[in-house]
């Protein structure tokens, strides 16, 4: 880190601590744009306290930018049959199903009578789980290449994109919890799937999310789990992640954090005012925690900019004490003797891909893939590899036929052409 970048973190750490005392002390305008800058750090997945490079061009022609992207990109348009299913505190799930064609149905059901005889078992179903501050649209590429091809479902977790906002947390002010999460998912599969063979896959908190299925209902996993992709995670120990910064600097925000978040939290429309102050500075940290490569196309980066920004302060403060206190490690043993696909970006900041080495150490029959020029949103950026690797994953799994053709899913480079 360079010294420039260093005097960077060591001011945003004080402008964290200045945020957390203006709110104490009820200074909520002055606070507003102090904090918007570590709400912005927060809702990208990371922490306060990161160096963003500076912008060259104006304010208004970035604006501009940014409104002409919205119009144009065609990222996160995909929808299917839609279906709402509830969580046992009465907090409504959404989900998407997208069927599989006919034709292509009739082929893997003759495929499966060669392989399997009359007794042959019910198609399979991959349900898709997201990531903190996301939504089912995450899985753009992925959706896009596996449509009309296996029956897939998507869902939005509590309080994120179309799901109904957490009832334990907006009437009890309750903090979420990656249990939570996993019982949530298994009111989706009870509502979406509620029979047959299932692949689950799940990216960053749509992984714990996984683990946390597998460890309140073993007997799901054991039953109808035929195949688990694990994509940018982690089973545990996230409170040592340092998002690149030096880990002075890191303690020194996670200790005024939580505070801060959820005094904020308590303000959400002046402290809304404020990030859309400071779109710029959040626009280009969540480029610098989403991806690595140069080449994103600029469409996507906004994509992903978009579902981020939408996600309400309060909901991030609810979420973000979860994380440190998640520890599925032990889950992992229900998955083993499964096909598993294990992907991570290896510059990956926010669950850096140390972490999926150590998932596979523990599923050593796992196929581990580590990208080397990919970020947090390894979907997004590499949606190619993460599409191929995931429809081996499904012919392993029995999903597809070996030979079934998944494509359709493009490319992020702003250089490249037609997908």
């Amino acid at each position: 880190m360079t010294e420039s970048n260093a005097e960077a973190v060591v001011s945003a750490v004080a402008s964290a601590t200045e945020a957390a005392t203006e709110v104490a002390a009820g200074g909520w305008r002055r606070a507003t744009g102090v904090a918007g800058v570590a709400i912005g750090v927060v809702a990208a997945g990371a922490a306060a306290g990161v160096a963003i490079e500076r912008l060259t061009v104006g304010r208004g022609m970035r604006q501009k930018a940014r409104l002409a992207l919205d119009s144009a990109g065609p990222y996160g348009g995909l929808r299917g049959n839609p279906g709402k299913a509830y969580a046992d505190d009465g907090t409504e799930l959404y989900y998407e199903v997208d069927d599989v064609e006919p034709e292509a149905e009739s082929a893997l059901t003759r495929r499966r009578r060669r392989l399997f005889g009359r007794k042959a078992p019910a198609p399979v179903t991959v349900v898709f789980s997201h990531g903190y501050c996301l939504s089912q649209d995450s899985w753009h590429f992925q959706r896009a290449a596996l449509r009309g091809v296996v029956r897939t479902v998507h869902w939005d977790q509590r309080s994120h994109g179309r799901s109904g906002r957490g009832v334990s947390q907006a009437r009890d002010g309750r903090p979420v919890t990656i249990e939570d999460l996993g019982r949530d998912l298994k009111a989706v599969v009870d509502a979406a799937v509620p029979d047959g063979p299932i692949v689950l896959v799940g990216h960053s908190m749509g992984g714990m999310t996984v683990m946390a299925l597998a460890d309140a209902f073993p007997d799901l996993v054991r039953e109808r789990v035929v195949g688990v992709a694990l994509v940018g995670t982690s089973s545990g120990r996230l409170g040592e992640v340092n998002f690149g910064l030096p880990v002075a600097g890191v303690n020194a925000v996670r200790r005024v954090l939580p505070g801060v978040l959820k005094a904020l939290g308590q303000r959400a429309d002046l402290v809304e005012k404020g990030r859309r102050a400071t779109a710029d500075l959040f626009a280009g940290i969540i480029k610098r925690y989403s991806f690595a490569s140069r080449d994103v196309d600029p469409a996507v980066a906004r994509f992903a900019e978009r579902m981020i920004e939408s996600t309400p302060i309060d909901v991030v403060a609810e979420y973000y004490p979860a994380f440190n206190d998640h520890d599925k490690t032990a889950a992992l043993a229900h998955f083993a003797g499964l096909p598993v696909l294990v992907l991570a970006g290896v510059r990956d900041l926010v669950t850096p891909s140390e972490h999926s080495e150590a998932v596979a150490d523990l599923l050593p029959d796992a196929e581990l893939v580590l990208v080397p020029d990919a970020g947090h949103l390894v979907m997004l950026e590499h949606p190619e590899l993460v599409t191929d690797r995931l429809a081996d994953l499904l012919a392993r799994a029995g999903a597809v036929p070996a030979a079934a053709t998944v494509d359709g899913y493009g490319s992020t480079s702003s250089t490249a052409g037609p997908g």
